[in-house]
């Protein structure tokens, strides 16, 4: 068997207001995406198929 990079679970991001001070955190996984609050002790999520769809619908457009 050859060695390979093992993928990560999910990828965590912190949300900082205009100060730098931490207001939340996303947490993307290959399954859907959660937030958390600054002190929150539970993540709430959406399926990737959900949130599609409220992007679609409420997202703005922009270019990459």
């Amino acid at each position: 068997m050859d060695n390979h990079f093992s993928p990560e679970k999910f990828y965590d991001h912190k949300i900082v207001d205009e100060r730098g001070a931490v207001v939340g955190h996303i947490r993307v996984k290959p399954s859907g995406i959660l937030w958390a609050g600054k002190n929150a002790k539970v993540w709430n999520g959406v399926s990737l198929e959900k949130f599609a769809s409220f992007m679609e619908a409420r997202g703005r457009t922009q270019k990459k």
